[in-house]
């Protein structure tokens, strides 16, 4: 059987493709069940808190139950006994943790769990609206390796169309595989709705005379230009020509934007980032609708070694807790410094030249991001005229961080051309801010005194940094 047809043979969901894989699934991970959950539809200020109490040790909401920890302990063991007469049980850890499965489910209720509307406060379920039956996220050692799991469902030969803008080390790795001959990239401007349905159509009919598959790769708002993309019009033109479709959410998360629910087969997540909040772990996630495929991904996952450790995950779970309220912080904050940078830029006293904010009406997709996402996050990006500008505005913080990475409770700063793996298209002096739950007031009065200290740098003399 297959779940859904391709244009190209050899598609990705064939029950053959698998290699027997419903002998080798563990039993507490089932991938044909939906996840349940008491508090499934609510609010998700309350899921995120709530979600996963007690673990596999039994949920502290059931009646009559007591003595059930309320958080989920840590496993430590590598390995677990057996009975000879009963192989469904624990075997490895590589396979499957107790410590896992909280969160597994937690997420995959997060990206899917029960479609909803957006009341203006939050999500809410309403009873005409049936769930999206999701099985439990795949965890990853880092989001690089949820990434190279979904890239590797491409066997040889395929096409992947990725935004000319993402994630870099997204783009590294297709880069590195297409110079290996594995398979051929097509970038696009994924925020020019027209372009991309034009590529998915060329690339379709090219890969249909080559029997070849096509993914489609989308990261909305982008990383580091934050466009943003018509996932519900991409989505439904990919899925008309049997394209797989996978999208990086890690900037909105699924508090902000869903895109299962636009018709996406999988979505991968750095659980680094605002997820687990607070950068003291590496782990990704990829939450898949179909059994089928989330299979072929965990088989990935063991095959390739590419597990969390019980402790990493312990801690994500520990800051999933408070991502409901983080992302409102950080967010609030975001909103009124791009305000602010904006206003500030407008004067031309500092060399801040624009800001980009998909809050801001002067983004150009700003009118789409309303629609489509529930809030516009906290990313934003600075444009400054040079190198040298930038690098002095990051040298004179004293509140922003000037680091990589980004979603922690502090903000940090980065001028991301400063990564080899950066397209040229990304301004030399364009600086990433990753806006934390700091004072709106201490952060603003940090990048205004950095901005105009950078003014004094001259441009043709680099050297000139503090």
């Amino acid at each position: 059987m297959t779940v859904r047809s391709g244009a190209a043979r050899g598609s990705w969901t064939r029950v053959a493709d698998v290699e027997n894989a419903s002998n080798n699934q563990q039993s507490h991970s089932p991938t044909s069940d939906a996840v349940e959950h008491p508090v499934a539809g609510h609010h998700p200020h309350t899921y995120v808190v709530s979600a996963g109490r007690g673990g596999p040790e039994g949920d502290p909401h059931a009646p009559g139950t007591s003595g059930v920890p309320v958080n989920a302990p840590v496993d430590f063991s590598s390995t677990y006994s057996y009975r000879p007469d009963d192989d469904g049980g624990r075997v490895y850890a590589r396979e499957g943790m107790p410590t896992w499965e909280p969160l597994e489910e937690l997420l995959a209720h997060l990206e899917g769990g029960t479609r909803s509307t957006w009341s203006g406060e939050g999500f809410v379920a309403t009873e005409q609206q049936t769930a999206l039956q999701v099985p439990p996220a795949l965890l990853f050692g880092s989001g690089m390796a949820a990434i190279a799991a979904v890239v590797h469902l491409l066997p040889i030969g395929g096409h992947i169309i990725l935004p000319r803008h993402s994630y870099n080390g997204t783009s590294a790795l297709v880069d590195e595989l297409a110079a290996e001959g594995r398979l051929t990239a097509h970038r696009v401007d994924i925020a020019d709705t027209e372009a991309v349905q034009t590529t998915l159509a060329d690339v379709a009919t090219l890969a249909q005379a080559q029997e070849a598959p096509v993914m489609l790769w989308a990261e909305s708002p982008t990383n580091p230009m934050l466009e943003v993309a018509d996932l519900p019009a991409l989505l439904a033109e990919a899925r008309r020509r049997g394209v797989l479709t996978a999208v990086d959410n890690t900037f909105a998360t699924p508090l902000r934007q869903r895109p299962l629910q636009h018709g996406a087969d999988i979505v991968v997540h750095s659980v680094t980032k605002f997820l687990a909040g607070h950068s003291d772990l590496v782990m990704g996630a990829a939450v898949v609708a179909d059994p089928q495929l989330r299979e072929r991904l965990r088989r990935h996952r063991s095959l390739h070694g590419a597990v969390p450790g019980p402790m990493e995950v312990f801690l994500a779970l520990r800051g999933v807790r408070t991502l409901a309220v983080r992302l409102d912080a950080a967010e609030a904050n975001a909103a009124e410094l791009a305000v602010r940078l904006e206003q500030l830029a407008a004067i031309g006293e500092t060399p801040l030249q624009a800001v980009s904010y998909p809050g801001l009406a002067s983004h150009p997709q700003h009118e789409r991001a309303g629609e489509q996402l529930t809030g516009y996050g906290a990313i934003i990006a600075l444009h400054l005229p040079d190198v040298a500008s930038a690098d002095a505005v990051l040298s004179a913080l004293r509140v922003w961080t000037p680091a990589t990475s980004l979603g922690g409770v502090e903000s940090l700063a980065e001028r991301r051309r400063r990564h080899g793996g950066e397209p040229d298209t990304v301004p030399a002096g364009l600086i990433r801010l990753s806006v934390g739950i700091e004072h709106v007031d201490d952060l603003h009065a940090d990048l205004v005194q950095a901005l105009r200290l950078s003014g004094d740098v001259r441009p043709d003399n680099p050297a000139e940094t503090r």
